[in-house]
Parts: structure tokens; C-alpha cells; sequence
């Protein structure tokens, strides 16, 4: 008789110690995740149980850590349902994606870091119902075994992938051989976007809102609270997009409403699906030289205009291998002599709309010297829809990211793009255009 309340004692201890792991990661996932709790949270910010939504079917990922050396490597996560895994591979670099459902990652950054093959590992969502881990190596590597163990009576589920360093020929078969390509991600829209492909009133000026970064990439991080630049943008876009609906004969929409990733190629036909006569792109980075602060403009341009400019545009271009997306090349259409005319068209008009922004932030906004600034930013690609980036502020800087988390600048700073955007309009259609 002992022996069996002793057992069942050990079992309740066991189900407890879960049950707090459980809600300690809850409030992990609220802390990485700001959008469950409806804003920006920075990192150590109160959470309550009344933030948690009340049915919640994504997996959470409690805990994680990898081991290994050089040539073998495992990952472990522990999830508190059954996880439904598929793994592909993509090259240049080496990477493995392990795609997940939906899944909220509260993994400690201190316990789930890249070892042994791995130079690094990210995660995130990627579209509605998607999540994935990229494992990026150094040298070829491959999945040697996965297992799903179900512990604690069924109350966990630990997840083991096992991987070891294959030959180029054999990573070469691997990409080759698999009956996969990348889906597209599903977007949705806020209420009240203009949702891409509908039919909008004649005469109507349509601007595509993007929101820089988004689920499994998170963007730059704030030096001081550790709040990500994909929840920056995603909030700074909401506000600029209801400002702009504010103007007459306006519609914008957003690329993305939520903590979700989107290619870089996703996000440009978004805007030309939706004829969209402008996109602006959001974003907030980070300089190792943490003294320097402002806002800046940047326009398309195959050659940079200085240093600053093309180490951005690099960084910038990376999101799409940060989530393990395949880099295509450019389509057949951009030899296009056509396309080229319009596309020198569409760059008078870009600059022309950086130089309005530029105006309307001069005493309001702090600038960058030499506020308007270009480069071969991938979003801004698109050869019939003039394009911006706007980078609003550096995370880096401890002024700029107070200001970038307020929301009353937030809308200040919506409401001057409007102006500028509203300029700019008028100045087009008295040349015209």
C-alpha cells in the first residue's frame, strides 16, 4: 500500500513540475510574442492569464537543447501536443527546415542555441498554420532519425532529431530528390484592408503598407528592452495605414497584420496584385555605432549610395534565407526592355515620394545626415510601383528605440507620412501623372 501511494505521490509531482513548466513558458511565449498580448511588450513587462487566449490550438515548444560535436549533432524539443514534422533541405547555405504546425516557441535563448554541426538555428512562423526551425551548418549535413517519445503519460511529447555530416553529392541528392516546393503564404487582412485582387472605386489611390520582417524573422532586437523590430514595424504599419485611409479617395492595406513571414517577393506582388500605386516598406535596424540615431529614406538603386546603405540592403535581402527560403532568380520579365522604361519611370517617382517624407520629418522627425539614401533593397523591386523604405529609427540607439516603442509617436509619425504621401499625390497629378 505504500509503495503504491508512494508512486502515485511521485506521479503527482511529476504532472505538477510539468504544469509549471508549462506556465512558465506560457509566459515565455507572451514575452518572445508580444501580438498574443495586442502590442508591443518589452522583454520583462507584466503578462496576466487574461492575455492568453482562452483556446489556443497551436503547439507550444517549452523546452529545447542541442548536443553534439562536428560530425553528429541532436535536437531535442519538448512540446506540450504531439508534433506532425516534415524535414527538407536547401543549399547555398546548407540548411535543414523542420516544419512544425502552428507552434508558439517559448524556448530559453540560453538552452536552445546552435552546437556542434550548426552555426546557427532559428524559428518562428512562416504562413497561417506554419512554423519551421532552420538549422544552418557549415558543411553538408543530413537527418539521420527522427523519434517522438510521449512522456508523462501522455501529459509531453519530446521530439529527437538526430544528424550527422553527409558528403556535397549526398546533400545534392537530398535537395534534388524531394517532391517539395515552398507555399506560398496565405495573408490575411486586418478589418478594413483592402484585401490584394478586390475591386476598388475608380480613381482611387491604393498604397501597400509593409510591415519589414514577421515570424521566423525576427529582425533586429532592441539594445535596451529586447523588443523585436517585426512587432516595431507591424505596430508603426497599422498606425500609417489608418492614417493614409484618413486622406480622400485612399485605400491601403497591409502586406501582413500579424506575426507571420512573408518573402521578399511575396511582399512586392502583394502591391502589384493590388495595383497598388505605392509600397512602403517599415523597418527599424540596428548599427554596432550606437551614438547614431534619426530616420532615413531609401530608394532603389544598383549601386549603393554609400557604405552604410549597401550593408543595410544586404542585411535586409537575408530575410528570405533567414526563414530557409530557396533564392530564385530574377523572372525572365526584368530583361525586358519595356520593363526597364518603366522601371526608370518608377524610380523618378520613388524619389520623388522619399524626397516629400524627407520634408514632412524635417523638424518634427530626427534625421540621418543625408536622409535620402539608396540601394538594392529586393522589396523595392517592383518595376511598376513606385517603392520607399523607411527606416524609421535604430533599435541600437536607447533614444530611438524609447521613441519607436511609443505609440503616441508612433501615430505622430504616421500621420507626417500621410502628409507626405498626400503631397506627393497632388504633385503627381498636377504634372500629369
Amino acid at each position: 500500500m505504500k509503495v503504491v501511494v508512494a508512486q502515485r505521490r511521485d506521479a503527482g509531482n511529476r504532472a505538477a513540475r510539468l504544469l509549471c513548466r508549462l506556465a512558465g513558458a506560457a509566459v515565455l511565449a507572451l514575452a518572445a510574442f508580444p501580438s498574443f498580448a495586442g502590442g508591443i511588450a518589452a522583454a520583462g513587462a507584466e503578462v496576466t492569464t487574461g492575455s492568453i487566449p482562452a483556446e489556443n490550438p497551436a503547439l507550444l515548444a517549452y523546452s529545447g537543447r542541442m548536443a553534439g560535436d562536428d560530425a553528429r549533432t541532436r535536437l531535442i524539443i519538448d512540446f506540450d501536443k504531439r508534433p506532425d514534422i516534415s524535414v527538407h533541405y536547401v543549399a547555398n547555405p546548407y540548411r535543414i527546415l523542420i516544419d512544425l504546425p502552428e507552434t508558439v516557441f517559448a524556448l530559453k535563448k540560453d538552452e536552445f542555441v546552435a552546437r556542434g554541426l550548426f552555426k546557427d538555428v532559428r524559428f518562428g512562423a512562416m504562413a497561417e498554420g506554419r512554423s519551421r526551425i532552420v538549422l544552418t551548418a557549415d558543411r553538408p549535413a543530413s537527418v539521420t532519425s527522427t523519434e517522438i517519445r510521449e512522456e508523462e503519460g501522455g501529459k509531453s511529447f519530446r521530439l529527437v532529431v538526430d544528424t550527422g555530416i553527409v558528403t556535397k553529392e549526398a546533400f545534392v541528392e537530398l535537395v534534388n530528390g524531394q517532391k517539395w516546393k515552398e507555399a506560398t503564404a496565405s495573408v490575411a487582412f486586418a478589418d478594413g484592408a483592402v484585401v490584394p485582387g478586390e475591386v476598388v472605386e475608380p480613381g482611387n489611390f491604393v498604397i501597400a503598407v509593409d510591415a519589414g520582417h514577421g515570424g521566423i524573422d525576427n529582425g533586429a532586437l532592441g539594445a535596451e528592452t529586447g523588443t523585436h523590430e517585426k512587432a516595431v514595424t507591424l505596430a508603426f504599419a497599422k498606425e500609417i495605414a489608418a492614417a493614409l485611409n484618413k486622406l480622400p479617395s485612399t485605400e491601403a492595406f497591409l502586406t501582413r497584420d500579424k506575426d507571420e513571414f512573408l518573402s521578399l517577393s511575396q511582399r512586392v506582388q502583394l502591391a502589384r496584385s493590388r495595383n497598388a500605386n505605392l509600397l512602403i516598406s517599415i523597418h527599424a535596424d540596428t548599427l554596432r555605432q550606437k551614438d547614431i540615431r534619426g530616420a532615413t529614406v531609401y530608394t532603389i538603386s544598383d549601386k549603393a549610395s554609400d557604405s552604410l546603405a549597401a550593408n543595410l540592403a544586404a542585411r535586409e535581402n537575408l530575410s528570405d534565407e533567414i526563414a530557409g527560403m530557396p533564392l530564385e532568380g530574377e523572372p525572365p520579365e526584368v530583361a525586358d526592355i519595356l520593363i526597364d522604361l518603366t522601371r526608370r519611370e518608377t524610380q523618378g517617382f520613388s524619389i520623388g515620394l522619399a524626397k516629400q517624407v524627407v520634408g514632412a520629418f524635417e523638424g518634427e522627425v530626427r534625421l540621418i545626415n543625408n536622409p535620402h539614401r539608396y540601394a538594392g533593397f529586393r522589396v523595392l523591386k517592383a518595376p511598376d510601383v513606385p517603392s520607399v523604405l523607411l527606416e524609421l529609427g535604430f533599435l541600437s540607439n536607447k533614444e530611438d528605440e524609447q521613441l519607436l516603442i511609443d505609440p503616441a509617436w508612433q501615430k505622430k509619425v504616421a500621420g507626417l507620412i500621410a502628409e507626405a504621401v498626400g503631397r506627393y499625390r497632388a504633385t503627381v497629378v498636377a504634372n500629369g501623372g
